[in-house]
């Protein structure tokens, strides 16, 4: 589990979301959504350790991650962020194997079993077939699903992502969150993603956080539909929510 306690971010003295208390727990595929500009990606840089909170603790699997070195983390928490590497040279197998390295010490060499859990990996994200392509040569699909299997092999128990849907087709956009939500339940890991594509997360998340400014809210789907949060988040002048049908439409 990876719970947050009182938890405020936000940069130097600016707070962004103040005293947040919540836990992601392994098995369920959790959405963060919320409005351009609202602290999405502050609280996901703290979650991820990458922003110092301002105030309260995070603690994964009961320990403080103040107390954590960086090599402990690595081997807790794997990051999938929006922003491709432009790597050159590289084939698929080398970069999912790169997944391996909080594991394969100073010179950075597989070993047998190392090897095996990339295999397996690729398998799980099913780009078996794409294992000797160039990296630089594939589509952003692509890339984005060698992401994805490059933190599988880093075998971390909490993933989360930034945006993993971003600059997909409507296909590959669904394939994507299929495949998050098939990971989360079959592999028993913390999935924590952000994304725009409110409609497919309400599809597929088993809970879903909403960002307002200065204030998180949580529950699952059918919860904050049921309780017209869902209505409060996505009605506008010219968009009409439906919450027993949890869709939205779009009006003339």
């Amino acid at each position: 589990m990876f719970e947050l306690q009182h938890l405020s971010t936000g940069y130097g003295n600016m707070t962004v979301t103040p005293d947040i208390n919540a836990s992601l727990v392994p098995g369920e595929l959790t959405s963060l959504l919320g409005p351009n500009g609202v602290g999405k990606s502050t609280l996901l840089r703290t979650l991820c350790t990458f922003l110092p909170p301002l105030k309260g603790r995070m603690l994964l699997q009961g320990k403080d991650i103040d107390t954590l070195s960086s090599a402990q983390l690595s081997k807790l928490i794997g990051v999938v962020l929006t922003e491709r590497p432009d790597v050159q040279n590289m084939t698929v197998r080398d970069m999912v194997g790169m997944g391996r390295s909080p594991y394969t010490g100073f010179w950075g060499r597989l070993t047998a079993e190392d090897n095996q859990y990339v295999t397996e990996a690729m398998l799980l994200a099913g780009i078996s077939t794409l294992e000797k392509r160039m990296f630089n040569t594939l589509s952003d699909g692509e890339r984005q699903k060698v992401m994805i299997a490059k933190v599988l092999a880093q075998q971390t128990p909490v993933i989360l992502l930034d945006e993993p849907t971003a600059f997909l087709d409507f296909p590959s956009k669904v394939e994507m969150m299929r495949l998050l939500r098939r990971l989360a339940h079959e592999m028993r890991k913390v999935i924590f993603l952000s994304t725009h594509d409110v409609e497919m997360a309400l599809q597929l998340s088993d809970r879903l956080w909403i960002m307002y400014p200065g204030q998180v809210v949580i529950g699952s789907p059918a919860e904050l539909s049921r309780n017209g949060e869902l209505t409060r988040f996505i009605q506008a002048d010219g968009i009409c929510f439906d919450p027993e049908l949890m869709s939205y439409r779009i009006t003339q």
